[in-house]
């Protein structure tokens, strides 16, 4: 059993190398393949952009588990339009501990975002799905990433914490 287990995973791993699910410079043109993430910081000031990268940090370390287990971008989606109050109350918690008078808004919508390069993957300029986190007026400079597929978070030290791929997680745990 052992032995068929390891040729169906060798096969995997050859489909996705042959058909373009490994790609040493990656780039695409099909946006709706991706949800993209979009926190928008109140303004540029220095005050604004810090605790624009603390939000970011905490909504990263809470989306990890939440979207570990979405198979689909659909389910990813659903995902998260039922948690947009929960990432509110995370960004709002943070941002009342640092005494800011303004509140955080969560949404899902579709917004044009410009080319994008995360490691070997370009995502061409254009209109995305994204979950879109707005603190106080959300006009200031802004972070944005992709959370299906879980490609990347990127934080501002350019530290890179990564979601484990699922495909990839099996396969290591077989061989383990």
């Amino acid at each position: 059993m052992k032995y068929i287990s390891l040729i169906l995973c060798t096969i995997i791993l050859i489909g996705i190398l042959v058909f373009g699910g490994i790609n040493s410079n990656l780039s695409t043109t099909d946006n709706n393949q991706y949800l993209r993430i979009h926190i928008r910081a109140n303004s540029n000031s220095e005050i604004d952009q810090n605790v624009k990268y603390k939000i970011k940090d905490s909504i990263v370390d809470a989306l990890i588990p939440i979207l570990s287990n979405c198979q689909t971008k659909e389910s990813a989606y659903e995902t998260l339009s039922n948690q947009l109050n929960y990432i509110e109350n995370i960004a709002d918690n943070i941002l009342m501990e640092n005494n800011f008078n303004y509140k955080s808004k969560a949404k899902l919508a579709y917004e044009n975002f410009p080319t994008r390069t995360y490691g070997d993957l370009t995502l061409e300029s254009g209109f995305y799905d994204a979950l879109i986190l707005e603190l106080g007026t959300g006009t200031g400079d802004n972070w944005w990433c992709v959370v299906y597929p879980p490609l990347c978070f990127v934080n501002g030290s350019n530290n890179v914490n990564t979601f484990k791929s699922r495909i990839l997680e099996i396969i290591n745990n077989f061989f383990d």
